[in-house]
């Protein structure tokens, strides 16, 4: 068996500088530079992620990073008011969102309060309260 020491997820993006931008500035997370053109997030938890730059990146059709927030609403707002869209989903994979994509628990979804939005380089990111 491996002995495990550590782990932490990664995800692709066709341009680091945008990335850097959106992550640390728009987002707030704390972003570092690594050794290989590539970036290292630092999510409030201390959780790291890496972000690594891919010349035929296709961007994620599924979440790849969920962001917890207090409030959904708020934090939708926010987003919106930085220019990011939050209805990014419509026709057969609405799920039911609202008119400012946010899904909200309910006895047909028992899940949390939830928005999705999009990074500069298309990967599916989410708002969400528990």
């Amino acid at each position: 068996m491996v002995t495990i020491v550590d782990a932490f997820p990664g995800f692709s993006v066709d341009d680091i500088a945008a990335a850097r931008e959106f992550y640390g500035t728009t987002l707030g997370l704390r972003v570092a530079d690594g050794r290989m053109g590539d970036l290292q997030l630092t999510l409030p938890s201390g959780q790291h992620v890496f972000v690594y730059p891919k010349d035929d990146h296709q961007p994620a059709t599924f979440t790849i990073l969920n962001l917890v927030v207090d409030d959904v609403d708020r934090a939708v707002d926010e987003l919106n008011a930085a220019g990011i869209e939050t209805k990014i989903y419509s026709g057969d994979q609405d799920f039911g969102t609202d008119e400012r994509g946010i899904l909200r628990g309910s006895p047909d979804f028992p899940g949390p309060t939830i928005a999705w939005f999009r990074d500069p380089a298309g990967n599916v990111i989410s708002v969400l309260a528990d």
